[in-house]
């Protein structure tokens, strides 16, 4: 994978709920669409934040729905589900949520959402963190040079968000019963990584890959590349069949 993907469709300020644009990304002009990746956003962010990762995945020809923070506008859950029975967006269609978006991600399956084929959870809050200085926090969230200047100047960006602790919805994997891929840094300080795999110990339909040296942010960390291909690996696996078939035995 490049680490400059070709380009692909701008994103384009959709919505339903003016305060939760819709940000979207679409497959190259001749290819035909193989999902559809809903994204839910963390504390502080929108989704534009996930400029790189949406373009990075249009490219292989998975169309990607980023929404803001569920935690800060709650119309947020009313737009995924609208996307959800959307039929003009093709399957498999898949939420992913970031931080807080994860365990709302969580929850919509939890309760029985129609239209979700599996979910990604990337670097799932498990306690509160206080960041002591907003240097701190872009430190805590990721080590991309990159991504630390767009959320720096980025104006719809709301720094100090990791310190709140929002009432959350319980996570309640057991009620889910689609396919879950859990993507977690070694090196995240705002979510320790035992506190993460404690969570998902008891649950042997969740598959999770960890990031040496990864921070909060995963989706948007310095290991982006990788972890965008590990996604992919995913949902080609899932356009299989959800019991996830091998397709590269023996891959690490």
């Amino acid at each position: 994978m490049s680490s400059s993907p070709p380009s692909s469709p701008p994103s384009s300020p959709l919505s339903s709920s003016p305060s939760s644009p819709l940000s979207a990304w679409d497959e190259p002009e001749g290819l035909a669409a193989r999902g559809t990746l809903i994204v839910l956003a963390g504390r502080g962010e929108h989704g534009g934040v996930y400029e790189r990762f949406g373009r990075r995945l249009a490219f292989d020809a998975y169309r990607v729905r980023a929404l803001g923070d569920p935690a800060a506008d709650p119309a947020v859950l009313d737009q995924a589900a609208k996307l959800l029975a959307d039929e003009s967006l093709p399957g498999p269609k898949v939420l992913i949520g970031s931080d807080t978006g994860a365990r709302y991600v969580a929850h919509l399956a939890a309760e029985q959402t129609a239209g979700i084929d599996a979910l990604i959870l990337a670097g799932l809050p498990t306690g509160p963190w206080e960041p002591k200085s907003w240097e701190a926090e872009l430190d805590a969230r990721t080590a991309c040079p990159t991504h630390q200047g767009r959320l720096t100047h980025d104006q719809d960006f709301r720094r100090g968000a990791l310190g709140e602790t929002p009432d959350l919805p319980e996570l309640r994997l057991d009620h889910v019963g689609v396919p879950v891929l859990a993507l977690h840094g070694a090196d995240d300080t705002v979510s320790p990584l035992d506190r993460a795999l404690s969570a998902y110990r008891d649950h042997p339909g969740v598959r999770a890959v960890t990031f040496n040296g990864g921070r909060h942010d995963v989706l948007n960390d310095a290991l982006h590349r990788t972890a965008a291909a590990t996604v992919v690996l995913f949902l080609e696996r899932l356009r299989l069949s959800p019991e996830l078939p091998v397709i590269a035995a023996g891959l690490a």
